[in-house]
């Protein structure tokens, strides 16, 4: 019998997957503050504490005008940000 077909079969898991995350427009409400950086997605439990790099995508609705730094947007939730009068920063 070959190797190959001896081994166990398990599947493929990507470590990046643990360190980034996304968030979904709606939830960017939950944070008091005008700024909302990854740091503070940490403090407000929306992302966990061990990730990198989180995303932002359009899902719900903004309330209020934010700053977006540090964080990645999809081109919907950019355009929604911008619409509710915030701004996205690289």
């Amino acid at each position: 019998m070959p190797l190959q077909r001896r081994l166990p079969k398990r599947g493929f898991r990507s470590a990046l997957l643990a360190l980034s995350a996304e968030v979904r427009l709606g939830e960017l409400n939950k944070i008091k503050g005008d700024v909302i950086d990854l740091a503070a997605l940490k403090k407000a439990q929306i992302v966990a504490a061990t990730v990198t790099h989180a995303k932002v995508f359009l899902s719900g609705k903004l309330n209020r005008a934010v700053t977006l730094k540090g964080v990645l947007a999809t081109k919907g939730a950019a355009s929604a940000i911008v619409q509710a009068g915030g701004k996205v920063e690289d």
